[in-house]
Order: C-alpha cells, then structure tokens, then sequence
C-alpha cells in the first residue's frame, strides 16, 4: 500500500467556499446537479469536454452538463487545462504535488504521462498555487468517473490579452498532447468561462456567437473571434483551443454545445448592471468507425 505524505498533497484552497467543504454535503451537491443534466445518447468517442469553472452555485448545474456525458466511458487520464487566475507561471505550469485534494479524496497525477510533455513543451513545476480553475472540476469527475490519473495544466497565455502571440504555444502543447494521448485512454477537459461583461444583454449576444463557433468546429474562426478585439469572450481561451486542437489532432470533428447559460439567469438578476459570466457545457466528438460486419449490415 503506498504511503502518502502531507507534502506530497495539494490541499485545497477552495473547499468550503466555491463548494461544499464536507465530503457527504459535496457528494450529494454533486449528484444532485448530474441527476439534473440531460445525457445525451451518442455512439461516438467522447475526446474532450469544456466546463465553466464558477462558483457551484452559479457554474455547478451547466457543469453537470458536461460530466454527465461521462456515463458509461472510462478513462486512464485527464488532461485538465485551465487558465492562471492570480499566479503567473509563465505560459503553463503544473503542481509539483504527487496528488490533488478535495473533501472526496486524493487524486494521483499522471507522473509519466506529465515527464513524457515535459520533454516535449516548457512547462513549469510549481510547489503552490492558489488557482481554482482545475480543482473545481475534480468533484464531478470523482463522481462522473471515479478512477483517474490527472495531468492539471494551468496556462498564462489569454488570447484577450496577449492576442494571436497565444496560438503557437497552444499549438505545440496540443500537438505534444495528442501524440501522448495517442492510443490511450485520455479525456482532454478545458476549462473555462466565457463572457465576463458588466451588460447581460452584451453577454448573451457574444457567448452566442462563441457558441456557434464552437459547434461549427471551427477553430481558425474561433481563434480569430477570442483575440480580435481584447475583450474576454473566455477567460480560459488558450485552454479551450488546445483542448480542441488536441482532439482535432486524434480524429474529432464535432462538438456540441450541451448547455449554455450566465449568471445573470442563475441569479434572475439579469437587470444587474455591475458584472455578468458567461458559462457552457460542450463535448467533443469523434464517430467510431464501422466495422466491416456493420458496414455490410
């Protein structure tokens, strides 16, 4: 049985506040919100996921959304991208803790698969992070999916911020992705939020626009619309277009919005002028091919 050390552990800094800290109140908050998502019946690989990574309250239903899609699917590892809040790393950085803590337990980082992409991109180990961006996604995959490896990348590189400087970077680190993805169990999860606007009515208009880009999977368009102009359309951009280059690279061709929503609808208070977020759920797929006995029916 391996031993565990308290260094070895990323604690949270989160529990208790941007979800329920105890694991039964978490767990149950958790089921309750997949209970409450549609599943959507497909035959087709499910490559990777986009998740809104607010506060349970305000994100945690659109969330669901996304993991409820899980049913049924198992995975070896979860390469999980997100964007860098408060610390600046450098363009991307993962915690050099041996695993990841929430009130449902400890889930172990992919070590092998995370040296492998550190000969392939610069990617920082870093000792501490504050960032809530990736552990909020780790309750509903405890729940959705169980048994996991994680690889948990945070990325300094907005595409609101920096412009089209962001798009190599996330060119080489989805192409390293899917060359160790290959012929694996992998699920690729960007997480992000979309529209941070202080106008709903300007919110819904451009996440409808992100929206339609998405599920035309078209990602020169997308890539184009998140940088254009300098205003956050998402605030995990550079997440979200590795995250679906990567897939693209392994065979995908479609995604599809699950659920799309702001705060202003979660809240009802939509008249609120002072700060409004944009949240979607979407999956991405790749058609299995037939086999020979169901192509001759």
């Amino acid at each position: 049985m391996t031993t565990v050390t308290r260094d070895e552990v990323r604690k949270s800094p989160i529990a208790g506040s941007w979800y329920p800290g105890s694991s039964d109140a978490l767990k149950q908050t958790v089921d309750d919100y997949l209970a409450h998502a549609e599943f959507f019946e497909t035959n087709d690989e499910l490559v990777a996921l986009i998740s809104p990574h607010a506060g349970y309250p305000y994100s945690g239903q659109t969330a669901a959304y996304a993991y409820r899609q899980l049913q049924g699917r198992a995975y070896d590892t979860v390469v999980l991208l997100g964007p860098s809040h408060r610390e600046d790393f450098g363009a991307m950085a993962i915690s050099g803790k041996k695993y990841y803590a929430t009130p449902l337990g400890a889930v172990e980082l992919d070590q092998e698969f995370i040296r492998a992409l550190a000969q392939r991109v610069d990617v920082r180990r870093v000792g501490q992070d504050s960032e809530h961006s990736l552990e909020i996604q780790l309750p509903f995959l405890q729940r959705a999916l169980g048994s996991f490896k994680l690889v948990p990348i945070m990325m300094s590189l907005p595409f609101y911020i920096v412009g089209n400087a962001a798009l190599k970077p996330c060119e080489e680190l989805a192409a390293a992705l899917a060359d160790l993805a290959r012929g694996k169990r992998v699920l690729f999860v960007a997480s992000s939020d979309l529209s941070h606007l202080d106008d709903y009515a300007a919110v819904k208009k451009f996440d409808a626009r992100t929206e339609e880009l998405v599920a035309a999977f078209d990602l020169p368009a997308l890539t184009k619309y998140l940088w254009e102009d300098g205003e956050c359309r998402a605030c995990g951009d550079a997440p979200i277009i590795t995250a679906l280059l990567a897939a693209k690279a392994l065979g995908a061709e479609r995604a599809r919005v699950l659920q799309r929503t702001n705060s202003g609808d979660v809240t009802g208070e939509r008249a609120r002028a002072d700060y409004v977020v944009g949240y979607m759920a979407v999956g991405v797929y790749k058609s299995k091919k037939a086999s020979p006995e169901q192509r001759e029916g």
